[in-house]
């Protein structure tokens, strides 16, 4: 059965007449009529009762009168979601985020993406860096939210988010001086609680080279994948630890943040934005242009 003698079918209902009905689709009435034969003649049932009144339902038509607007919907509704893909305006996009990103880059985009892409469902996955650059090269993500300078294979498109500078993550009772701030060498006869090696290995080599240059080495001594991992790690006492000035959004207790002296050859902290290069846009395009927008 069509869908077209479907919706004749309804507007027949809907207005009580099949002359009415016709002129609301603007079609023939005689073409109208032989449609809705066809129908009656293809569920074996009659579907009205003719009079010079108009065209009441029958018993059969009004058994499933409720189906059939049911399965118009759900048909209009796929068909309208069918055409925003195919013109970029919905889908699903997944995004791999670090946990620094939800500190004022992600929430924002997020906000923008609702308010121009309505029809797109956003799935979230905080993931490390190794674990996005793995994804991206799979192609399980769609744009990752990461630190770099990262190594991922494949043809990617980057773009800076922000460069933040790094500030000292203290045990709440930790002793500052005067000054209120912290110097490295008080830092290095702490020890540091830090990512993993594979993590974030160019950042970790120019923190501890930062350190050893100015004739105080640091050892790392806890290690942890997430920044709330490392920060619990601090506020229980198992050391100090280095991160982007943005993490002051988040307060724990056990712990503080400090301004650090002697560290202005420390390495900033990148966050990027890294998606792959497709000669069409896509949905990471869009999302990276939200992430950018003023």
């Amino acid at each position: 059965m069509e869908n077209r003698h479907l919706r004749y079918f309804l507007a027949i209902a809907d207005t009580g007449s099949i002359t009415r009905a016709a002129e609301h689709l603007g079609i023939a009435q005689p073409a109208l009529s032989q449609a809705l034969v066809r129908m009656e003649n293809e569920l074996g049932v009659k579907l009205f009762e003719r009079s010079r009144r108009g065209a009441v339902l029958t018993p059969a038509a009004t058994a499933i009168i409720d189906d059939i607007r049911v399965s118009l919907a759900r048909i209009d509704a796929a068909t309208q979601r069918a055409r925003a893909i195919g013109a970029k305006r919905a889908g699903r996009l997944i995004i791999g985020f670090v946990s620094t990103a939800l500190f004022g880059a992600l929430p924002r985009a997020l906000d923008r993406m609702q308010a121009n892409y309505p029809g797109v469902e956003v799935v979230l996955r905080e993931m490390s860096n190794a674990e996005q650059g793995l994804a991206l090269q799979r192609r399980e993500i769609d744009i990752g939210l990461l630190h770099t300078p990262v190594s991922i294979q494949g043809n990617m498109r980057e773009k800076l988010i922000s460069q933040d500078p790094l500030i000292a993550v203290l045990p709440s009772g930790y002793a500052l001086d005067e000054d209120g701030k912290v110097g490295m060498e008080q830092l290095a006869a702490t020890g540091l609680v830090w990512f993993p090696e594979q993590q974030l290995p160019l950042i970790r080599n120019a923190i501890v080279g930062t350190f050893r240059r100015l004739g105080h080495p640091i050892e790392i001594i806890q290690e942890a994948n997430r920044t709330l991992t490392v920060v619990a790690y601090v506020a229980a006492g198992r050391g100090v630890s280095l991160l982007p000035a943005t993490v002051q959004a988040l307060q724990f207790e056990g712990m503080k943040y400090s301004e650090i002296r002697d560290g202005a050859d420390l390495p900033h902290f990148e966050l990027s934005a890294i998606w792959p290069a497709q000669s069409k846009p896509t949905m990471a395009d869009r999302f990276a242009e939200l992430l950018f927008a003023r």
